[in-house]
């Protein structure tokens, strides 16, 4: 009896972040779907991860879902390859270069001082100062913020170096949201302060009849702090139609 291959569904991780991000929709949809997750590692370049992702799905159309440097990452995939891509969500994410002027400097400042510290003190040490923002308040002190530093802990310092060179020479992806004709959910946590509801509100703007769904009492990681609200909105966008129009 021939069994028709599953779909093929990428996930793409953040900075420092792997597969522990993305448990709870695993979960969910590994039933439906090959899940697969790559590793970044040290790519240094936003477009060297994109390849990446690409290479990881051999010749297959896939579904894309990104979450924080991996929805650039996945923005990228869209522009190096957009008939491979079937459907695209991008969670607490952002599509802008790096800003000129003061306000780029003070990003790369303190990116370099997040680096030093991880360099001195270790990944965890970083982590537990760089995480608090990064979660609603709620989540400060729970075994959910131990589980975040205890993924940072698996990264190194030069993981961290090469990651932050991406983001720091991130494309603007002004154009690539323009031309998407597939059909894309934009999330956010209400409370993400690294990546700002009105980020986000821009994004679905710019992108054909794009859906946007806001996570309450949620932060930056959404996928782990809210999983039943995004896993919810997941499901709603994969049961939709494909296209935007």
């Amino acid at each position: 009896m021939n069994v028709t291959p599953k779909p093929l569904l990428l996930l793409l991780p953040g900075l420092l972040c792997d597969a522990a991000v993305w448990q709870d929709q695993i979960r969910l949809l590994e039933g439906r779907f090959e899940c697969r997750v790559p590793d970044f590692g040290s790519c240094n370049t936003i477009t060297a991860m994109a390849e990446l992702a690409l290479a990881s799905a051999a010749d297959a159309a896939f579904w894309l879902v990104g979450h924080s440097m991996g929805g650039r990452v996945a923005l990228e995939v869209l522009r190096l390859a957009p008939r491979r891509v079937q459907r695209l969500a991008l969670l607490d994410t952002g599509y802008q270069a790096l800003a000129g002027g003061a306000a780029g400097e003070q990003e790369k400042a303190g990116r370099f001082a997040l680096l030093e510290q991880a360099r001195r003190d270790g990944m965890r040490s970083m982590g537990a100062a760089w995480a608090r923002g990064m979660v609603h308040p709620m989540q400060c002190e729970t075994p959910l913020f131990e589980t975040i530093l205890d993924m940072i802990e698996r990264r190194t310092p030069a993981i961290f170096e090469a990651q932050n060179a991406a983001l720091l020479s991130r494309p603007d992806a002004t154009p690539v949201l323009r031309s998407i004709q597939v059909a894309t959910l934009v999330l956010c946590g209400r409370d993400d302060q690294w990546s700002p509801l009105a980020r986000h509100e821009e994004i679905a703007r710019l992108v054909p009849q794009a859906r946007l769904r806001v996570i309450d009492e949620c932060g930056h990681m959404a996928t782990m702090e809210q999983p039943a609200a995004v896993n919810a909105a997941l499901s709603e966008w994969l049961s939709g139609p494909a296209h935007s129009h």
